[in-house]
């Protein structure tokens, strides 16, 4: 074979993608379609409740377009990180989408899942063998934090894709996966360059990000060749360049001459980028380099922290703004004073953001305290329960709304809301429990493949 097309629907199962992006990209003759499905941008949430990001009438959508697009070619489609987390849930909440646009176009196929939940058990005996290490940021992990974790899952390699392709899948719904995995896997499978794969991949899996103007909404084609490959998008009103492809490749990378994958390192230090006749851009160049030992494999665990509370509000009074130090401090003083003995000691945590004040970059703001007319703040409660939760908010609230402060020449609050009521139950709050590496993994005892023909 001396090329092979792959089509990358977007970057997010469920953030759409224009449909005549999608017919091109089936008119181009390809031999796959794909999609990533998952992320941990949005936090340790949904892999601790085990729900989604993206709503299902949108995923419904995508996946429904998708699934009727590689039928009628009778090509792969190809998804990984189900459900946004990967876990169990996550899966069965996909394939339930599947099963249901399948029998709504009367579609047979041979479907494959991979499953990505990692047994603890599996977890403690490795980190007994000393084979987990923490990621850049993260503590060292402990068997502790291990059994707390809701649930675990495992970022699979492109070995599970490989061997569900090659057990004959015409659909795979994946869990937890490496994004680059997604589209590599078939190319690696039939035999092209390894490094080549990879990179292709990594560039086309967040759709039309790498094009100008950049979308995660919408569809992009990939071609590998011998030595080579290209990118091109899929919607006319978009186009790409050396400099929007090369920058792709540094995405998410704390390295801009190489990037990781659990197989092994992928090269870029000698990748050329250069425009083509046709509006592609052609690179070449990319190397890899096989990790000795086996895979590594990266771990993400979520356990509850408890159940959260907040309120949002605005101060536009220029002597509140100069004391806000000294009206949070009393704020938390007067909600511990206050606070019965048994609340105080199940623990809870309080936590103020002031947006127009230093609320993103928090401590490490350059320009901190630089002033300014207006300033919305977010009070956030979080305790065992959600009742504790919401008496907690409402002691801070009303704590700071009458606190007095220097000079103060008003009886009325000192908070202007938005909202009746102001105070907004936000329920359960998971954070990473497991944020490391396994090495020597074997992907096929982590990831088992299950096919069935439906």
């Amino acid at each position: 074979m001396k090329e092979l097309n792959l089509v990358a629907l977007n970057g997010f199962l469920g953030y759409g993608y224009e449909l005549e992006s999608l017919e091109a990209g089936l008119e181009s003759g390809p031999a796959m379609l794909g999609c990533d499905a998952g992320s941990t941008d949005a936090g340790p949430y949904y892999l601790g409740s085990g729900s989604q990001l993206v709503k299902e009438p949108q995923v419904y959508r995508d996946l429904s377009h998708a699934l009727r697009g590689a039928r009628r070619l009778g090509i792969p489609l190809v998804i990984g990180s189900a459900g946004t987390a990967g876990g169990e849930p996550h899966l069965r909440s996909l394939v339930e989408l599947l099963r249901r646009s399948a029998a709504e176009d009367s579609l047979h196929f041979k479907l494959a899942q991979i499953h990505a939940e990692i047994d603890r058990d599996l977890v403690l005996r490795a980190l007994q063998e000393g084979r987990i290490e923490a990621m850049p940021g993260a503590p060292e992990l402990t068997a502790r934090a291990v059994r707390d974790s809701e649930r675990i899952v495992g970022q699979m390699g492109t070995g599970p894709f490989i061997r569900a392709l090659s057990e004959g899948a015409e659909v795979i719904i994946a869990g937890r996966a490496c994004d680059a995995s997604i589209f590599a896997a078939l190319p690696i499978m039939l035999g092209f360059d390894p490094g080549l794969s990879l990179h292709l991949a990594k560039v086309i899996e967040c759709g039309a990000l790498c094009a100008r103007p950049p979308s995660a909404g919408d569809s992009v084609l990939g071609t590998i060749r011998a030595d080579h490959f290209s990118i091109r998008p899929l919607n006319r009103k978009r186009r790409v360049s050396p400099e929007s492809v090369a920058s792709h490749s540094l995405y998410e990378q704390p390295d801009p001459g190489q990037f990781e994958e659990p197989e092994g390192t992928v090269d870029l230090s000698a990748a050329e980028y250069e425009s083509a006749s046709d509006g592609s851009v052609r690179v070449s160049g990319s190397r890899f380099r096989r990790r000795p030992g086996g895979s590594t494999i990266k771990l993400e665990g979520a356990r509850l922290e408890g159940y959260r509370a907040v309120t949002i509000a605005g101060i536009r009074d220029f002597g509140v703004l100069a004391h806000l130090q000294e009206i949070e401090e009393e704020t938390r003083s007067m909600v511990e004073r206050n606070l019965d003995p048994v609340s105080r000691q199940a623990g809870y945590r309080l936590l103020l953001r002031y947006y127009g004040r230093d609320a993103v970059l928090g401590p490490n703001e350059p320009l901190a305290r630089s002033g300014g007319h207006e300033v919305g703040v977010v009070i956030e409660a979080i305790a065992c329960t959600q009742a504790e939760a919401d008496n907690i908010l409402a002691l801070a609230r009303s704590s700071f709304l009458h606190c007095s402060f220097p000079g103060r020449t008003t009886t009325a609050g000192n908070l202007a809301f938005p909202f009746s009521p102001s105070d907004l139950p936000a329920g359960r709050v998971y954070s990473f429990s497991v944020y490391h590496l396994l090495h020597g993994a074997d992907e096929q005892e982590l990831f088992p493949v299950e096919v069935e023909q439906l």
